[in-house]
């Protein structure tokens, strides 16, 4: 079973680099508000989680340099999404609200019409 699933993930990660979409490009002074805003945002998740790539591809395409890390392979990164999101599931991404509340989203779908709702007006 582990081989399958070695195999998968990496057919995964080969399509995804094969077919990597290409991010918008914006002037410098709107990517430059985008990048600040994006700093608030963080992705937990693991490397050939299929909905992870759906996720960082989206993020690719709006051209977000939302850190990630990888639940997975960091015992750190797992940690901290246990004890902040309350689930080891991912995708998930974290947002540091303006008034220092935390939220935790899962679900690939959600997340990414979020950053779609946040990031619009940047497009």
């Amino acid at each position: 079973m582990r081989i399958i699933h070695w195999f998968v993930g990496s057919l995964i990660l080969f399509l995804d680099w094969l077919t990597s979409p290409r991010g918008i490009k914006r002037a410098s002074h709107i990517q430059a508000s985008v990048n600040a805003k994006a700093q608030d945002f963080t992705l937990y998740q693991y490397k050939a989680c299929p909905f992870c790539v759906k996720v960082r591809r989206s993020m690719k395409r709006q051209s977000l340099p939302i850190e990630t890390r990888d639940a997975k392979r960091c015992d750190k990164a797992k940690q901290e999404l246990l004890s902040g999101g309350g689930a080891l599931k991912v995708p998930c991404l974290r947002v540091a609200n303006a008034d220092g509340k935390v939220h935790w989203m899962y679900e690939s779908k959600e997340i990414i019409a979020y950053l779609e709702t946040q990031f619009a007006e940047a497009a």
